[in-house]
């Protein structure tokens, strides 16, 4: 049997159960490595050696009859923006390349406490931002993977590790896990700590994962949500129960609202019509409907809030190291100086606004059903593709995620992104699940 294709739940049974040891586990992911990394380059930091040694750890542990963690053995990569004790972190920028960390952050370190093997570090877009790092698309290599989380979405894809973890201040989970075709998942804003995880906007910056199925993408971040003073617009909400909500039939079939966003003029002519064969199978629940007026100013709103952290965020590197910078990231922290403090605030007060109206909205609809990305990967390595399909979620702070359903054109992985009410992530998963049995691939 090729290891490398068992799921992360299955890798904590069959290790439990003593089937096979973490070592051999590791070992086939580590093959396929060395198979797919010349090709994908989907990784920054990876040394065969340490991810060896934390497999035989937890083979002594397992020996010696220690409780294993709900994650132990299962191999996960991490983006190049979180911080960890034993790996550089690099951000995906040479200014950094020097920059020692000496401590995990704290998704790090509550992976290694539930028994997670850290393979290594993912390529992100230079300070998580859209100019590409080396990755290329899994499916096709003269195409972009996405971005930021470019590295993560491309390593699951290829097998070369289960789950890998991802942040998103735009569309940088979502987009790579439609272009890469797997399932990305951004949970609640403030669910996941982000401690010690590169600070591009604190009002935006939300942690996401990658997987290939539901079921792993409930299971790691059942370990990753919780509260964290470290954080503090991490949440005090209860942990919602995503793995047991994934494995749950909604309690009726749900009823999806398909909102005609302003920025439908950019989809992909074949996801429109994937989109229409979707809606007919799903024979009558589905609505169509517009957002109120007004909300078409959200991307602009975005735009404003995140390019004026982003002036504070990397204030040192543009001013000692402004060559060092790409074009496209200097031009965002020049706009960001230059907005007042009277739009930002206002840009801001918009998302209470927002989330006001999606409350609501929600007593009559399960889920919003909307593309993930404008249509599959785009041709071409100097981008990472557009984000729109995902700036009004992540500027309230829904939990969204994108499943590899679809096919455009060129038989490329196109995903179906569903959204949920905010701090509503259960009923998600439940949704996702069923939606993902009535699609036909």
């Amino acid at each position: 049997m090729s290891l490398f294709k068992l799921s992360a739940v299955d890798i904590v049974k069959f290790l439990k159960e003593g089937k096979y040891s973490c070592e051999e586990i590791i070992k086939s992911f580590i093959d396929q490595i060395d198979k797919n990394e010349k090709k994908v380059e989907a990784w920054e930091f990876f040394d065969q050696e340490i991810v060896l040694n934390q497999a035989k750890k937890l083979d002594e542990d397992h020996q010696k009859g220690k409780v294993h963690g709900d994650l132990h053995g299962v191999p996960v990569g991490i983006k190049d923006i979180f911080d960890t004790e034993d790996m550089p972190t690099m951000d995906g920028t040479e200014i950094h390349k020097k920059d020692i960390t000496w401590n995990d952050c704290t998704v790090v370190s509550k992976l290694k406490q539930a028994g997670a093997v850290i393979m290594g570090k993912t390529v992100t877009a230079e300070l998580a931002y859209y100019s590409p790092g080396k990755t290329k698309n899994p499916h096709d290599t003269t195409r972009t993977p996405g971005g930021s989380s470019s590295g993560s979405a491309a390593a699951v894809a290829t097998n070369m590790v289960p789950l890998a973890v991802g942040s998103q201040t735009n569309g940088s989970v979502i987009r790579p896990a439609s272009f890469c075709g797997v399932v990305g998942y951004k949970p609640s804003k403030g669910y996941i700590s982000r401690h010690l995880v590169l600070q591009v906007s604190r009002t935006l910056d939300q942690v996401g994962i990658f997987s290939n199925s539901i079921e792993d993408a409930a299971l790691i971040s059942e370990q990753l949500i919780g509260h964290d003073k470290q954080d503090s617009d991490t949440t005090l909400n209860p942990k919602p129960k995503l793995l047991a909500a994934s494995k749950q039939k909604p309690p009726m079939e749900p009823v999806l609202a398909y909102i005609k966003l302003p920025f439908m003029n950019k989809l992909e002519e074949d996801v429109k019509e994937a989109f229409e064969e979707v809606k007919d199978e799903l024979k009558g629940k589905v609505d169509e409907m517009k957002l109120p007026e007004g909300f078409e100013n959200i991307p602009k709103w975005h735009q404003i809030i995140m390019e004026s952290d982003m002036a504070q965020s990397f204030s040192a590197e543009y001013k000692s190291s402004k060559n060092k910078l790409s074009d496209k990231i200097i031009e965002a922290i020049e706009r960001g100086m230059k907005y007042t403090s009277v739009e930002y605030n206002d840009a801001r007060s918009k998302i209470e606004v927002a989330n006001a109206y999606f409350n609501q909205f929600f007593h009559d609809y399960d889920a919003i059903l909307t593309p993930s990305a404008n249509g599959e990967a785009p041709k071409g390595l100097e981008s990472t593709g557009d984000p729109i399909f995902s700036t009004i979620w992540t500027f309230c702070g829904m939990p969204s995620i994108s499943l590899p359903l679809l096919q455009g054109k060129n038989g490329l992985p196109v995903g179906i992104q569903l959204v949920s009410s905010l701090y509503d992530d259960e009923r998600l998963f439940r949704n996702a699940s069923w939606l993902t049995s009535k699609i036909k691939k």
